[in-house]
């Protein structure tokens, strides 16, 4: 009798480990399947920008400008492709020199042409859009970007480099730009904290879910 009940508990206690083995596989396949969707939600990314290089505030004279790091470390991280924005335009100047041109450029509302095109667009769910604050807002030449490409149905990401402006008014315009977007909050990072950084950058997109 007492072998009996030694048996039945043992195949009772088989038959628990066989359920919660199961049950664990089930989780981790739902899992896996939930961020497979995600991934395949956000489609291709791209990460659009403008980066100064040269003289900088608070930060020197740069050959790689603050904006082109946070394209790199985004890039890095999340894989997406890259389209700079260059303008047919020289801002090689000192930097209070360069703040006036900008001051100028904004209240005149000019739009400086643009080097290079963007091909493929279609082929992009995702759109980092980042670049210094100049004058209160994202650099003239990057509203040249927003007329001549539609960036409607798409997820943007805005994202900015300064010395004490935070995202200014980038959202606000980006959003303007674009009303049929999905554009979100935004991040803001100081431009002289870019290159000890990546963290900041990495948390950032773990929280956006990349």
């Amino acid at each position: 009798m007492l072998a009996m009940k030694r048996f039945k508990s043992c195949i009772a206690a088989v038959v628990a480990l066989l359920a919660m083995s199961c049950t664990a596989h089930a989780n981790q396949s739902s899992t896996n399947n939930q961020n497979e969707t995600s991934m395949e939600k956000k489609g291709k990314t791209l990460v659009v920008f403008f980066s100064h290089a040269g003289e900088n505030y608070n930060v020197g004279n740069i050959e790689v400008g603050n904006t082109r790091v946070v394209a790199d470390y985004i890039s890095e991280m999340t894989g997406a492709d890259q389209f700079e924005i260059v303008a047919d335009k020289d801002y090689d100047m000192p930097y209070m020199q360069l703040i006036e041109v900008a001051k100028q450029e904004a209240k005149d509302g000019e739009l400086p042409p643009m080097v290079g095109k963007l091909e493929n667009l279609d082929q992009y769910d995702t759109v980092f859009i980042g670049g210094p604050v100049w004058w209160g807002t994202y650099p003239q030449v990057m509203f040249t970007f927003f007329r001549d490409y539609d960036l409607g149905g798409k997820t943007i990401i805005p994202f900015t480099t300064h010395e004490g402006s935070g995202l200014a008014s980038c959202v606000e315009d980006v959003r303007e730009a674009y009303p049929g977007a999905d554009v979100k909050p935004g991040f803001a990072i100081y431009g002289h904290e870019v290159r000890s950084g990546r963290n900041k950058v990495e948390k950032w997109l773990k929280g956006l879910g990349f």
